[in-house]
Formats: C-alpha cells, sequence, structure tokens
C-alpha cells in the first residue's frame, strides 16, 4: 500500500499504527482508567490527616489582636469654650477595648485651641466612626473631630 500525505504532512499509515498501538494498550489495562482506585482512597485520608494535624497546631497558636493607635483632634466652637471639661467628656467615654492616653491643647485660629488627644482601640471591638460619634454627641462642646494620625500596631 503506498504512503498517502495528509494535511501538515503527517504519514497516514503511520498515523494509524499509532493510534491502533494506543487502542491495544487500553484494551489490555481493562479499557477505561479507573478513577476511583484504593491508592486514591489512601492519598485522600492522607490528606485527611495532614489538613487535620495542620487545624489542631493552628488552633494552638494565640490569636492575634489587631490594635490601632489614634490621634484624634477635637475641635471646639470658640475660645470660650471651656478645654478642660472638653477632654473630660472625651475620657468619659468608656468601652470594651478602647483605651485614652496623651492629651495636649494645640492653638487652632484666633485664640481657639484645639484637643489633640491619643487612644489605643481593639479593631474588632471599637469602630473610629463610632468613637467619632459619641465625642460629636456633646453638641455644646464638640464642633468636629478629626482623626489626625491612624497607625496599627
Amino acid at each position: 500500500m503506498a504512503d498517502l500525505k495528509v494535511d501538515g504532512g503527517v504519514n497516514s499509515n503511520t498515523g494509524l499504527k499509532s493510534i491502533n498501538k494506543t487502542k491495544a494498550s487500553q484494551e489490555e489495562n481493562g479499557g477505561d482508567i479507573d478513577l476511583f482506585s484504593p491508592a486514591d482512597d489512601e492519598a485522600e485520608k492522607v490528606k485527611a490527616e495532614r489538613v487535620e494535624a495542620y487545624l489542631k497546631k493552628k488552633s494552638k497558636e494565640p490569636a492575634v489582636i489587631a490594635k490601632s493607635s489614634v490621634v484624634l483632634d477635637v475641635k471646639p466652637w470658640n475660645e470660650e469654650t471651656d478645654m478642660k471639661a472638653l477632654e473630660e467628656a472625651v475620657r468619659k467615654i468608656e468601652c470594651d477595648g478602647l483605651v485614652w492616653g496623651a492629651s495636649k491643647l494645640d492653638p487652632l485660629a484666633y485664640g481657639v485651641q484645639k484637643l489633640q488627644i491619643v487612644c489605643v482601640v481593639e479593631d474588632e471591638k471599637v469602630s473610629i466612626d463610632w468613637l467619632q460619634e459619641k465625642i460629636c454627641a456633646n453638641e455644646n462642646l464638640v464642633q468636629s473631630v478629626d482623626v489626625a494620625s491612624f497607625q496599627k500596631i
């Protein structure tokens, strides 16, 4: 029989021989690939044991508590606002995960001073937006609250 060439220069007789060899090897192996062989079950068991060991190891480690150091600028309405009363009102705000730090008075403009106060918050327990709203709730003392600095610890 003459060798015939097909598109791409492949010898058709040689190609048929390789296909027949592949079919013959599949028939020897039972025709199909066994996707659920016992070796796969053993591999799954080993994988499950490793995942379980990893989870046990991970559970023993202490959870990291995310904290942030925040510097707030609390601005009063005018120069006549009692800044000591303002600071006391801010420090009265208490909740789990909130620790007040140092504070100072900085000049703002035209004799008006702002209260700059530091606090450390646990990110999961205290929202900075909530804290700002609580401080601004003192409407007779506080005009506005700005975040001057925010750093993750």
